[in-house]
């Protein structure tokens, strides 16, 4: 309950904590199913709450890994992969602008700003709507 109490946790997060604890497997499983009853323990309050907590700041990409990492079921996470990608063009628009105060001028600046922005998480597809499609003039 001391766990449950600071923030939610997925199942197989909160098992391997409790792990330590325990004698055995059998008794966390018995106390995951019983705190799933109980309505303590939800997966699926896990994944929202991992949403609201990183979709401000990263991408599709990687708040679908963290879910993944935490077992989150992939019907859940398809779920949450839509309604993210409704909104990831905005959320990469703020996530850009607080970085960066104007588009990039040369291909070194363009580079700059597309692998900060690869490396929240965002798409190409995304990222080429913010920075736009980079062309050296041959002139």
């Amino acid at each position: 309950m001391n766990f449950l109490s600071r923030r939610e946790y997925s199942r197989l997060e909160l098992g391997r904590r409790l792990a330590a604890h325990a004698e055995s497997a059998e008794e966390v499983e018995a106390l995951l199913d019983t705190l799933v009853e109980q309505k303590w323990l939800s997966n699926e309050r896990f994944a929202h709450s991992v949403v609201n907590r990183r979709a401000s700041r990263v991408g599709t990409r990687v708040i679908l890994q963290e879910l993944r990492q935490h077992g989150v079921d992939v019907h859940q996470t398809e779920v949450i992969k839509e309604e993210l990608m409704a909104t990831e063009l905005e959320r990469a628009k703020q996530v850009w602008g607080k970085k960066f105060s104007a588009p990039p001028e040369d291909a070194r600046n363009y580079a700059k700003q597309y692998r900060f922005m690869a490396s929240r998480g965002f798409s190409g597809r995304i990222l080429q709507q913010i920075l736009g499609d980079w062309e050296d003039d041959p002139a």
